[in-house]
């Protein structure tokens, strides 16, 4: 059997309970080693509504992006600030098996802030 980390594990765990539907979609988010994800999927239709990556283009161009805690708050604006452009207010957080504090907890606040509500 393959190896599975915890982080996946506990995103399955999570999964089994999160679901995004076309009133509140599912923002997801990933952290990888070097970029940050962030997406609104209505999961009954498999459709990806809006998202941020950092390596677009204007991210790209930063000296600073590096997936810290800065960076995650401007993404989190930006996905909220998307997803109001296409009338999504109310979302389900899905943090990825990521524990909720750090780069999670500032993508969430700053999403929030942005206007979404979950």
């Amino acid at each position: 059997m393959a190896h599975t980390s915890s982080r996946t594990l506990r995103h399955r765990r999570l999964r089994k309970k999160v679901s995004g539907t076309s009133e509140r979609p599912r923002l997801s988010i990933y952290f990888s080693g070097r970029h940050i994800t962030a997406q609104v999927i209505d999961d009954q239709t498999g459709v990806t509504l809006a998202s941020v990556h950092t390596t677009e283009k204007e991210f790209r161009k930063a000296a600073d992006m590096r997936p810290n805690v800065a960076t995650s708050t401007k993404i989190g604006q930006l996905i909220a600030e998307r997803g109001l452009k296409k009338n999504i207010k109310k979302v389900v957080f899905d943090r990825g098996g990521f524990n909720y504090h750090g780069k999670v907890k500032a993508l969430a606040d700053a999403a929030r802030a942005g206007g979404f509500e979950f």
